[in-house]
């Protein structure tokens, strides 16, 4: 079965195809125009995709060498519900103009199962990290669309807190990549910045954006490659110490990292140091993609799954009532 897979969530305008042998074909136009805004402006984003899609999916099918896939897959929610639409409903429409299968994907089991795309020995059950600009949780996964979600950040997500200190210190759109150079410049121990506490597995990083605001404020002369370094560092404790913690009290060896934020160069550092079976994707499939809902949506077809041309697009959707 050859799945078309199509991503709209936010600001990439993305097509991939998946078949019984994997990959096939990725494409993913990212959108630049957010750059001078420090962040996504929804309107724009929606309107890039409406320009966009039916180029990304011509040339994925062309990657691809096929004419027409056997099924389509597109991203349901959770997402800008705008951007959402345009990418859910062109699925739709292909779906039907095709008279294949249609089959709307969560976005967050998009990035849970991009691990096992290129890692087909990666079994379940495993404990599952999405950790995005707009997500950060921590999920059991025992089986496709068996999903439990173990912790889960209590205000900003890790990606959004790196957005938002790329901004405090003019370095640019979007954060991460940014800092991510910038600290290997920088000594992780330089600043001191507050850890939230480690009493539950719940994260929270509005405490250290603010601790960042603070410092900056009072050290207006701070060596900013310093200050990115501790306060990725701070980030990734955190990160870490969930992961641990969390894989030791639900009886899990094999962890899976995904999302955006699983680029970040220190994480995957620290990550693969632990005493677990750690499994992070290449940089290509961390952040938004098509593959991966092609990849998510092959598996729920495989389970026999099928969705009306009726289905809704969400903006929320916790990916354990999927």
């Amino acid at each position: 079965m050859l799945v078309l897979g199509i991503e709209s969530s936010c600001d990439e305008t993305a097509a991939g195809v998946v078949g019984p042998d994997g990959l096939l074909s990725d494409v993913t136009y990212t959108q630049e125009i957010h750059a001078r805004f420090g962040g996504v402006v929804p309107e724009w984003a929606s309107r890039a995709h409406a320009e966009r899609i039916s180029a990304t999916v011509r040339e994925a099918l062309e990657q691809a060498g096929i004419e027409r896939p056997d099924a389509v897959a597109a991203t349901a929610g959770p997402g800008l519900i705008g951007a959402v639409l345009v990418g859910f409903s062109f699925a739709k429409a292909a779906a039907l103009a095709w008279d294949v299968p249609f089959v709307g994907i969560n976005h967050l089991e998009g990035h849970l199962l991009s691990p096992t795309l290129e890692d087909p020995s990666l079994e379940l059950p495993f404990l599952a990290l999405v950790v995005s600009g707009g997500h950060t949780s921590l999920y059991r996964a025992d089986a496709v669309g068996s999903y439990r979600t173990v912790a889960q950040t209590v205000d900003d997500a890790a990606g959004e807190a790196f957005d938002k200190v790329a901004r405090l210190l003019r370095l640019g759109y979007p954060g991460g990549p940014i800092i991510d150079r910038l600290a290997r410049q920088g000594n992780p121990k330089a600043i001191r910045l507050p850890r939230p506490k480690a009493t539950e597995l719940n994260m929270s990083f509005s405490g250290l954006k603010t601790a960042v605001r603070s410092y900056v404020e009072a050290h207006p002369d701070v060596h900013p490659p310093d200050l990115a370094a501790s306060f990725q560092e701070a980030v990734v404790d955190v990160l870490c110490d969930r992961v641990l913690r969390a894989a030791r009290r639900e009886g899990l060896e094999r962890v899976a990292v995904s999302g955006g934020v699983a680029a970040n160069g220190r994480l995957r550092e620290r990550l693969l140091a632990l005493p677990l079976e750690v499994h992070i994707p290449s940089f290509r499939f961390c952040t938004d993609n098509g593959a991966m809902i092609a990849h998510a949506g092959r598996q729920r077809l495989l389970l026999g799954e099928r969705h009306g041309l009726d289905l809704r697009a969400r903006s929320v959707w916790p990916l354990d009532a999927a």
